[in-house]
């Protein structure tokens, strides 16, 4: 496999303004053309490359790099809301796009008897998803070859302290007290966040457009974590701190209208900035990921979140009043 890379440009009709989007990753490269869009005054136009493959296969990298930005202004709303954008939530949702562009491929391949290289896309994903699911585990802090090998660790320090004691060795001791609070401390945190994954009731669902309290904007839920996931430098650079519950509420990826603050993109928002779009502001709303992340909007003016994405949140299917039923067998 040659690299993923996704590219896509935006164009305003006026000419001023052009800016491009690429996505890169070693060991693969994708995709597909996803419909050029036009709304008011602004056009936007994604392109994925459709998957390519050699037979002398590399090793895949799991690094992904994006460089998604806009250089039409939106609305004029205040950059503040900028310091939310995440580059981690937008890398998650391409790398779960790649997931199913693979899953396509694959049975692609099956259908016009090309077995041999069905098989090496296949191996690519299995691959893929184990890195997906040792990742996840870490981030939702239920990894239990980690919550193991805190155990072990304990066990062995606390033997060491009773052989230190026995010895008369009282400063090597304390050193070891100080490692068992420490290592308790991060015992304690790992079962927390565990718990808090198995706990948490979520106020918003996927495919709902909610509104920013703050900065006014509005956006679709397409994914959630129980408490802040982000990076530390992120968090202090989006004032996590000083929100009334800090990082330890949901947190939501948030696709927001591009019309709107073209500069956001995905951005990575507290439960408590967040309210339920009024029925007034649930009118078209411009997104380049919408297509593959929803079947289209409900009755109620939400988005209907494909079966895959549902899964991945482990998330039960929504149906607004005098809503037909979505075929959840449909490839999205």
């Amino acid at each position: 496999m040659q690299g993923i890379s996704i590219c896509g440009s935006v164009a305003s009709p006026r000419g001023a303004n052009y800016r491009t989007a690429c996505v890169a990753r070693n060991g693969l490269k994708l995709p597909c053309e996803i419909n050029a869009v036009i709304h008011g005054v602004y056009s936007w136009h994604w392109r994925m490359h459709k998957l390519h493959m050699k037979t002398n296969d590399g090793r895949m990298n799991a690094t992904i790099r994006t460089n998604a930005r806009w250089l039409f202004g939106g609305d004029g709303r205040s950059s503040d809301a900028r310091l939310e954008r995440s580059e981690a939530a937008n890398e998650d949702i391409l790398v779960f796009y790649f997931q199913m562009d693979l899953q396509t491929q694959i049975q692609y391949a099956l259908n016009i008897e090309q077995f041999d290289i069905a098989k090496q896309l296949r191996e690519k994903l299995t691959e893929i998803e184990t890195k997906i699911i040792r990742q996840r585990e870490a981030k939702r802090g239920s990894s239990k070859t980690e919550a193991q090998d805190k155990a072990l660790n304990l066990l062995r320090v606390r033997a060491d302290l009773q052989k230190a004691i026995d010895s008369e060795k009282y400063a090597l001791a304390a050193g070891l007290r100080d490692e068992i609070a420490k290592l308790e401390a991060e015992s304690l945190a790992i079962s927390a966040k565990a718990l808090a994954y198995q706990n948490v009731k979520y106020a918003f669902r996927l495919g709902q457009k909610v509104h920013h309290k703050v900065h006014g904007y509005r956006g679709v839920i397409c994914g959630m974590d129980p408490g802040c996931c982000e990076s530390k430098s992120w968090m202090e650079t989006a004032n996590v701190e000083k929100l009334s519950k800090g990082p330890n509420q949901p947190f939501y990826q948030v696709l927001v209208d591009v019309y709107v603050d073209p500069e956001l993109l995905v951005a990575y928002v507290a439960e408590e900035n967040l309210s339920a779009a009024e029925e007034s502001k649930r009118g078209r709303f411009d997104h380049p990921y919408i297509e593959f992340l929803f079947y289209g909007e409900d009755t109620a003016g939400d988005f209907i979140p494909i079966k895959q994405l549902r899964e991945k949140y482990d998330q039960p299917r929504y149906e607004a009043s005098g809503d037909e039923n979505d075929d959840d067998d449909t490839n999205s």
